[in-house]
């Protein structure tokens, strides 16, 4: 491909991502705009705080589907590489685009969620085994302590440490890209630490 065929895709990824079912949803369905509430963020966790599950359920769903959508796009435009580095490093770009777009969403004023739903959709796609561990242990976070923020921290933390401690993963690309969802995670979270810190999060009962 052309470089920008490559760069085509990559924005294609970006728009796939950007799509913000939370807002929508929510406005459509409920007459609310869930970045006015909560957390303001138009991520699933918020969903469910201020909508419930009715509109939580779907909302994940989209977004864990954004970001495995996304990768995909390599299997349709690229499939002649597949195997290579190239090719992972194609699909890691594809995914961190379909992140960008869930975080910076160009269809709603460029305020979204943040990116853990789309982050575990490129996941379940690279790495499914490492996706459903990471996925186990934020349930058990999650079950004991009801903070999706502090269960979203430490699953990131544990996926590049399973990846490349469990199944041995020594490619550069995605080592360095596990250990980036881990920081972004954080970085996204921030609000979130300091009132974990002052103990003013908001706990949610997702197995109530």
């Amino acid at each position: 491909m052309e470089i920008y065929e490559y760069i085509a895709i990559i924005m294609l990824a970006y728009l796939l991502g950007a799509l913000s079912p939370a807002v929508w949803i929510g406005k459509i369905f409920y007459n609310i705009d869930v970045r006015k509430h909560g957390s303001s963020s138009s991520g699933a966790t918020n969903t469910f705080r201020v909508l419930g599950k009715k509109a939580g359920i779907p909302v994940l769903i989209i977004d864990v589907l954004k970001g495995s959508l996304a990768v995909l796009l390599a299997e349709v435009f690229y499939s002649s590489a597949k195997g290579s580095d190239a090719f992972l490093i194609f699909q890691l770009l594809l995914g961190t685009a379909a992140v960008l777009g869930h975080i910076f969403p160009v269809y709603t004023g460029f305020k979204g969620g943040k990116g853990v739903a789309t982050l575990l959709g490129i996941m379940i796609v690279i790495e499914p085994i490492a996706a459903g561990l990471t996925v186990l242990i934020f349930l058990v976070v999650l079950y004991f302590s009801k903070f999706v923020s502090l269960s979203s921290i430490i699953g990131a933390l544990f996926f590049p440490l399973i990846t490349i401690f469990i199944f041995g993963v020594i490619s550069p690309a995605f080592i360095v890209f596990s250990l980036g969802v881990f920081f972004l995670v954080l970085l996204t979270h921030k609000e979130n630490l300091k009132r974990l810190a002052n103990k003013t999060e908001s706990k949610t009962n997702l197995f109530g």
